[in-house]
């Protein structure tokens, strides 16, 4: 039997709950993203991005050359593993912009 106390230590995710801010993503986080959001080059550098310690700081910071000074030589690959960094960056902005709005009480207009 499973004690009460035990159910309410495991909070359920409600809609509030935010994931975890990119900068703070440990290597492990980036494998994750890179899993999920680059599934087609995951198993060709997954093992780069662990080689080169690239956390969720590092990972914004990435650029073309990056990539390619990291090994992936092929365009076509560099250029959809940057296309997905930059999705990642501009949704980190997106967040950080209303998280100011909010503390300072500006109107929030849709993009």
């Amino acid at each position: 039997m499973v004690e009460e106390s035990n159910l309410n230590s495991n909070k359920p995710k409600t809609k509030a709950t935010r994931p975890k801010a990119v900068y703070l993503w440990t290597e492990a986080d980036v494998q994750k993203w890179l899993r999920r959001h680059c599934s087609d080059y995951y198993m060709l550098y997954g093992e780069l991005f662990h080689e080169h310690d690239i956390t969720g700081r590092a990972l914004v910071r990435i650029n073309d050359n990056t990539l390619l000074r990291m090994g992936i030589t092929a365009r076509e690959h560099r250029d959809a593993i940057w296309r997905e960094i930059l999705k990642l960056r501009l949704k980190t902005d997106i967040v950080e912009i209303r998280d100011l709005e909010r503390r300072h009480g500006y109107l929030h207009y849709d993009l």
